[in-house]
């Protein structure tokens, strides 16, 4: 007779969905992504030594949380939703990070300090995802702990009918919003504090899923965030397909260096795989390589990424709506 343990199982198919967690700095992103995950990366919630000195995120954060797939997406061959969370800096002299954490999102968490309501970040965060995300948008209102328990369902009445009304000229009218206390006491209080209204927004963002167009034919192309060496094994490049797909054993180039190397081993989130595809965030290990020489960039299928010495290109503005920066008062 067959027992348990001699009868092979069939892998799990899982299908990954990157949520961008943008908003004004000091509104709670980072505790949000922590209340969230349970599996972080090696660079999440702040990690960077000068994140941790200055007490702001600096660098993306990539960190993750599953569900069973919900019963809109049954039927497309998956059977676990990872939904892998891209925790964005807020101030405004990295915006360039911003735009780089913002093109690899399927949907955006706008991340509201409830006591300050819409800020200058804020408002810069919905123009970013205007332009890079077309497609959904989750706002959290953060820090609802804040508000006196006697006043607290005037007040979030309140400022979800100003975000409502802010969203109603973008593209993201109609957006959900949910309140949460991601850090209960703020960064000081005691871990025995738990986060409020976590389960509700894992409930809005898995109603809200979708399977976005992907493409895993053609070349190749993987954008890297972070390179590092691991003792005995080689240099990880983590990192998001953009293209593509690759395996092990498969040769990458790194263009901006004119190097190709095989690749040894993919983890996804600490667990090993041995093919990705175009939205996974992936970890790809490589031998004889030295991290120092990569801090971010793209590798790709050899020879799919020609070196430019010049570049033409169209230059669109983007109007700058004012009524963003308007503070929506406590009072």
């Amino acid at each position: 007779m067959a027992t348990a343990t001699s009868i092979a199982t069939a892998p799990e198919k899982v299908f990954n969905f990157n949520l961008g967690v943008l908003g004004h700095i000091d509104s709670g992103k980072t505790s949000l992504a922590k209340a969230l995950s349970t599996t972080a990366s090696t660079a999440s919630f702040d990690k960077n030594p000068q994140s941790r000195e200055r007490g702001i995120t600096l660098d993306l954060g990539f960190s993750s949380f599953s569900v069973p797939i919900p019963s809109h997406l049954e039927g497309k061959g998956y059977s676990t939703l990872q939904f892998t969370l891209v925790d964005c800096p807020g101030h405004a002299s990295l915006i360039k990070t911003i735009i780089g954490g913002a093109q690899i999102i399927d949907t955006m968490i706008l991340v509201v300090d409830i006591m300050k309501g819409i800020q200058t970040q804020t408002a810069e965060c919905l123009i970013i995802g205007e332009i890079t995300c077309s497609k959904k948008l989750v706002v959290v209102l953060n820090k609802l702990d804040l508000v006196e328990e006697s006043k607290r369902e005037k007040h979030i009445t309140k400022m979800k009918n100003g975000l409502s009304k802010t969203l109603q000229n973008t593209r993201f009218a109609g957006s959900p919003i949910v309140t949460v206390s991601a850090r209960p006491g703020g960064p000081e209080a005691s871990d025995e504090e738990k986060p409020v209204g976590i389960q509700e927004l894992i409930e809005v963002l898995s109603a809200n899923a979708f399977l976005p167009k992907r493409n895993d034919s053609g070349p190749f192309i993987y954008s890297v965030d972070h390179c590092f060496s691991v003792k005995g094994h080689g240099t990880v490049m983590t990192g998001t397909v953009l293209s593509g797909s690759v395996k092990i054993s498969d040769m990458i180039e790194i263009p901006a260096l004119k190097v190709t190397k095989k690749v040894k081993s993919i983890q996804m989130f600490k667990k090993p795989v041995r093919r990705v595809s175009q939205g996974d965030r992936v970890g790809i290990c490589v031998t004889q390589f030295d991290s120092k020489l990569l801090e971010r960039g793209l590798i790709c299928s050899p020879g799919h990424l020609p070196t430019l010495y010049g570049i033409l290109y169209i230059y669109i503005a983007v109007h700058y709506r004012c009524t963003w920066c308007t503070i929506i008062s406590c009072s």
